[in-house]
């Protein structure tokens, strides 16, 4: 982007580009993630050098105490499988059935009137995100697969990685006859809160970081946001806990990766299980280095041990009231003792941010009453609470996680980003008016009969 062109004239142009978008066969945007994904592998090098510039750089600010350490983790694109993650993630999305196009409803309203509701994109989408570069690539393959054009915002600490990010999936654009702005990734001289005003041409935001950046964004702006501020889980261990899924279920739910929005942040455990399974939990998590904020009861249990438990005294220390409002976003739980489902239940929906929480029992009776009345996005029963992820749903990626309640909720992938319209068709010789029907002499009244197709038939 040059450094004289304006929000406005981002927004515009890819509202433009999406209009124009709409007359292209699916097979364009198809092709489009292939040459994204042919750029990419060309680029890894380059891309991985400027993911260390980045690390680099914000390795200074984590000393500095300017951003969290679990920032800096997000931003690291070279760890672990994370790179063919991401480049899996496109493949995965453009294997996928096309969102759009599908007919979910459709009706004969009179001979030759019929009427088809038909799944199609929402528009413009403005992503703006923090650290996690790849959240580029992943929002740029949904977006171009369900027919949305897209605006992509990263913050300043990944600036080197998505700018070559961005640049690879301009390539594999160029090759295609999808216009160059469909997909747009612009840096810092765009202001966000400018971009946030321009409700004319964006029709969807979504934002991807911390609880800071998505309320402030949620308290800016006319145009819907779909995303969640925190990702308060939590795990409950039922009085019918099976031990070994106890342990294995706990300790992966908080350490697999604790700076994610689907760690667990918070353990339930049913007093009857204070001096049996509660242990063998706390004794394994501490073992992983865990630190326990404990409520009188879970922390008595442990201090009353014939072998008090090695970091005890290092990391398990009382909570507080406010333990139980905090997103950790690192290796440290807060824990609480209850009498009952019931009470598990009132707690998770007083607490937590409705993302997602999990049961721990043996019980079909308690496992039904959790899933029906824990209000979050996601009831999981003897499932890690990071099971929570378009990725591992099959959704290819995730444009995000919603704990909103309407529209799309929990992980977002393709069928997240269409909506859908009404398509009315009549074959009679004159068309169709309303005036012909109502009540009486020489109306005709609506047959409304249901007609069986997927696909509209023109």
């Amino acid at each position: 982007m040059g450094s004289d062109i304006t929000a406005e004239e981002i927004a515009k142009a890819a509202k433009a580009a999406f209009e124009e978008s709409q007359l292209l066969p699916a097979a364009v945007r198809i092709n489009a993630l292939a040459k994204i994904k042919q750029q990419l592998e060309a680029n890894k090098a380059e891309i991985l050098a400027a993911n260390k510039q980045d690390m680099e750089a914000a390795q200074v600010e984590v000393d500095a105490g300017r951003i969290s350490n679990a920032m800096m983790k997000r931003l690291d694109l070279r760890n672990g499988d994370k790179w063919d993650s991401m480049l899996k993630g496109v493949q995965d999305v453009t294997d996928l059935p096309d969102p759009t196009g599908v007919v979910s409803y459709a009706s004969r309203l009179d001979d030759d009137l019929e009427l088809y509701r038909v799944s199609c994109p929402i528009g413009v989408l403005l992503v703006i995100f923090e650290a996690r570069p790849e959240v580029v690539v992943n929002i740029a393959a949904l977006a171009i697969k369900s027919g949305n054009a897209a605006i992509l915002k990263g913050g300043k600490e990944s600036n080197h990685t998505t700018h070559l990010l961005a640049k690879a999936i301009s390539q594999g654009l160029a090759q295609t006859s999808l216009p160059s702005t469909y997909i747009q990734a612009i840096q810092t001289r765009a202001e966000v809160s400018a971009l946030l005003d321009l409700d004319r041409y964006i029709d969807l935001v979504i934002p991807r970081g911390g609880n800071s950046l998505v309320k402030a964004i949620q308290n800016s702006t006319r145009i819907p946001v779909m995303g969640h501020a925190d990702g308060l889980c939590h795990v409950y261990l039922d009085e019918s806990a099976d031990r070994q899924k106890a342990v294995r279920v706990v300790v992966d739910s908080k350490t697999d990766y604790p700076s994610a929005c689907n760690a667990a942040e918070t353990l339930i455990v049913h007093t009857s299980l204070l001096n049996s399974v509660w242990p063998e939990v706390a004794q394994t998590l501490l073992a992983a280095d865990v630190h326990l904020l404990c409520d009188p009861h879970t922390l008595s249990a442990l201090a009353s041990l014939p072998n008090v438990p090695e970091r005890f005294s290092s990391h398990v220390r009382s909570s507080t009231e406010s333990s139980y409002s905090v997103e950790h976003l690192d290796l440290t739980i807060s824990v609480i003792a209850l009498p009952s489902l019931h009470s598990a239940i009132q707690f998770i929906n007083s607490h937590s941010s409705h993302h997602t929480d999990s049961i721990i029992t043996e019980s079909e009776r308690a496992a039904s009453a959790f899933c029906r009345g824990v209000d979050s996005a996601g009831t999981f029963v003897n499932a890690s609470t990071r099971f929570a992820d378009g990725f591992r749903y099959g959704f290819g990626t995730e444009v995000g996680i919603s704990t909103g309640r309407i529209h799309a909720r929990g992980p977002v992938g393709l069928e997240g980003l269409v909506i859908y319209k009404y398509i009315m068709r009549s074959k009679a010789e004159k068309g169709h008016i309303v005036g012909e029907f109502g009540v009486g002499e020489g109306k005709k009244s609506f047959k409304h009969a249901a007609i069986a197709t997927t696909s509209i038939p023109f």
